[in-house]
């Protein structure tokens, strides 16, 4: 199995820019926006997750029913 290591700096490099816009709005004051965008950059991240075991669901499935 080729594992992809593009998908965990996709995730990191959200990772990174969601702590520093969180960072920079916190220190202006804006604590509830500072959350919201977290909070954006977590839905972001765990649909990334999502396509990733849906994908290894799918190839999963194709070696046990052996649909190729």
């Amino acid at each position: 199995m080729i594992f992809d290591a593009s998908i965990l700096f996709q995730i990191a490099g959200i990772g990174i820019i969601v702590a520093m816009i969180h960072t920079i709005l916190k220190q202006m004051g804006k604590e509830e926006i500072a959350h919201f965008a977290t909070l954006v950059g977590f839905i972001i991240v765990l649909a990334i997750v999502i396509n990733g075991l849906s994908d290894l669901f799918q190839k999963i499935k194709s070696v046990f029913l052996l649909q190729g």
